[in-house]
């Protein structure tokens, strides 16, 4: 396992680690799997599922020869994350209009996001470093994340979250987990480019996508759905891009498994942003060479609310490895699929309904067959954004084609009859 630069190819010596590349360019982790035998670590995972109380029943270190396979197990900082839902239902079949849509529920996991598959990567790789501060900066999921791991490792966490378009309910999560919490005027971006700049004065381990064992993490999200499946992916895979971690850590684990030899094609990336905060989406439809950042990005799904994503060289390269797409959607399209999910019995954040409102728009396109087999990720749980909730059921600002409001009925038999038996 070594650490290079996508940019100019530098290598880290053995030991050394850095965010960035002297040339600017961040640091990715490539591994060396000529060793190991597909068939053998597919007995080992299989066999790993029936782990309780040790670290690999974790749905991420179960696989910890693809991702980190030098740290001590001691090191290891988990709470069993990963190990979520793989879904498929007949009403978001309908409302997407494909032959086959499973998601993946990383609502499930511990903090109530997908940021805890690469979170207990990061943290445990800054503990075998021995930091005892840990930071990031958050418009949400990750500050949540964050704050419960370094709290499992008996460690700190600062964390820097925007004054606005954010989701309260993530911060109080992260204050309930003990993390110190700045609020500052400005952008996620802007508190990203102060961690970049002031994290090594302050010695501070910065757990944001921009440090490449996050992404190593994150990747076990694609393996646990491939080994569900029986190793057959779907046609496509769909995944909201704000940071765009998700987005990398998809390509590097599709590539992982296509190497090993687990899968015999690539599945097709679609890479959906809402249309308030879509700097990538635009970047590839105007085939531009650098990505334009927008200064004030917005959007309803505040997950997505980042205008300068810190991953986007290296989201391109997943969509260059699988032949993958783009595309925006407005957010009253991203909460009516949020509302379909949420009546499925399933459930998510705002951010995540994007696959599926980004799915029905492709298929309307007919830039993705309704014959195809689709998979989706769903990054975050509903109640990580009630505020969205309760505008879109009781408020008049969303034209909501779902909305369920309270029902005011005196209780008499003869008038809930007429909500029940009689409607």
């Amino acid at each position: 396992m070594k650490l290079v630069c996508i940019d100019c190819g530098k290598e880290l010596s053995k030991g050394e680690f850095d965010y960035h590349c002297t040339c600017g360019g961040l640091f990715d982790i490539v591994h060396d799997f000529r060793e190991y035998d597909a068939d053998l670590l597919k007995q080992l995972f299989h066999k790993r599922l029936s782990e309780r109380m040790t670290p690999y029943a974790s749905g991420v270190w179960r696989y910890k020869e693809l991702i980190f396979p030098e740290l001590p197990d001691e090191d290891i900082v988990t709470k069993y994350e990963g190990n979520t839902g793989l879904y498929s239902s007949a009403s978001i079949q309908k409302y997407t209009g494909v032959r086959q849509v499973w998601v993946k529920a990383q609502s499930e996991n511990p903090s109530g996001s997908f940021k805890d598959n690469g979170m207990t990567v990061a943290v445990s790789h800054g503990k075998s470093l021995r930091y005892k501060k840990f930071t990031c900066t958050s418009t949400g999921n990750t500050s949540s994340s964050l704050a419960m791991y370094a709290s499992i490792a008996n460690a700190d966490s600062y964390v820097f979250v925007p004054d606005k378009d954010i989701s309260i309910n993530k911060v109080l999560q992260t204050l309930a987990y003990g993390a110190k919490v700045f609020s500052f005027g400005g952008t996620y971006d802007h508190g990203i480019q102060f961690l970049e700049k002031y994290s090594s004065d302050l010695g501070l381990y910065v757990c944001n996508s921009i440090n490449p064992f996050r992404i190593e993490g994150q990747k076990s999200i694609i393996y646990e759905a491939a080994q569900y499946l029986n190793w057959e992916l779907p046609d496509w895979i769909i995944v909201p891009g704000g940071a765009l971690s998700n987005a990398t850590a998809l390509g590097k684990g599709l590539q992982d498994l296509f190497t090993l030899g687990f899968i015999d094609k690539m599945p097709r990336v679609a890479i959906v942003q809402a249309e308030g905060a879509s700097p990538f989406h635009k970047l590839v439809a105007e085939e531009k060479e650098e990505l334009i950042p927008e200064p004030f990005p917005y959007t309803r799904a505040s997950a997505l609310n980042i205008g300068h994503p810190p991953s986007w060289k290296k989201a391109l390269q997943t969509l260059k490895g699988t032949n993958g797409i783009t595309i925006s959607v407005p957010d009253e399209e991203i909460l009516d699929a949020k509302a379909v999910i949420d009546r499925s019995g399933i459930g998510c954040e705002p951010a995540s309904a994007a696959t599926i409102a980004g799915l029905r728009s492709l298929v309307s396109q007919q830039l993705i067959d309704k014959e195809e087999s689709v998979l989706c990720i769903l990054t975050g749980n509903m109640l990580k954004d009630t505020d969205v909730l309760n505008e879109y059921h009781f408020g008049d600002s969303i034209n909501a084609a779902f909305k369920n409001t309270l029902q005011n009925a005196g209780l008499t038999l003869n008038t809930i009859r007429k909500f029940i038996i009689d409607r």
